[in-house]
């Protein structure tokens, strides 16, 4: 689903190059859960922009689905997000100006669906927001507004979900209950899930944990619980 190629992301600054990305190569299987962790500065959300194609590489490819990025300008990588890839903010990104039904409609309206409006209210059901959906953003919770946000990201039924740090901006309890959103929802829809994080312990529960230090991958490991429901099967 995502394969990942001697990807290396270098910028001029005024002491000289810096490289924040140094050949890293990582091959994602479809559905697999994958947890990209590190210290501030590793790298881990350049990582995600150039999987998702916000950003372009140094050198390197990335490969979405037999899509070459590097192949692409930028008009035709932002149609292949908008069939593929879904995203999960720390800053919720929601539109201002939009209901939280209105949110979650718009993704699926762009792609000219006509059953927009049906869609998104089913999807602020199934994330416990179905008495929320006429509220704009300033008038909810931030579980709330992240809540909407996860429900607009799987609004058009994307194959790839990015999450750069989710639950960054919430208390653990609101966190953990967003994490188990998350999760409910990537499993229900048998999306790939590339999710970058501080949290050790959301990382436990995806399949796999990539670790980045100065921009080098220096291990890429299997979970514990992952390892645990191959040996049960």
């Amino acid at each position: 689903m995502i394969r990942i190629e001697n990807l290396t992301k270098s910028v001029d600054t005024s002491e000289g190059l810096l490289t924040i990305l140094n050949s890293v190569s990582l091959n994602i299987e479809e559905g697999q859960a994958v947890a990209i962790v590190g210290a501030s500065g590793s790298g881990k959300s350049t990582l995600l922009g150039l999987m998702a194609g916000l950003d372009k590489a140094t050198s390197g490819d990335v490969v979405l689905d037999g899509h070459s990025l590097n192949a692409m300008d930028e008009e035709q990588r932002a149609i292949l997000r908008g069939k593929l890839v879904g995203f999960v903010f720390q800053s919720f990104q929601l539109l201002p100006s939009l209901t939280a039904l209105e949110n979650v409609m718009l993704p699926i309206e762009l792609k000219g669906d006509s059953a927009a409006n049906e869609k998104a209210k089913n999807l602020l059901v199934r994330v416990g927001l179905e008495e929320r959906g006429h509220h704009y953003p300033n008038q909810l919770s931030g579980g709330e507004q992240q809540r909407v946000a996860i429900a607009r990201a799987f609004a058009t039924e994307a194959r790839i979900l990015f999450a750069d740090e989710p639950t960054g901006n919430l208390d653990t309890a609101t966190g953990a209950k967003i994490v188990e959103l998350l999760f409910d929802l990537n499993r229900e829809f048998s999306t790939t899930l590339v999710l970058v994080t501080h949290d050790e312990r959301l990382a436990q529960q995806c399949d796999r944990i990539v670790r980045l230090v100065a921009g080098e991958v220096v291990s890429d490991e299997e979970t514990s619980a992952r390892q645990g429901e191959v040996a049960s099967v």
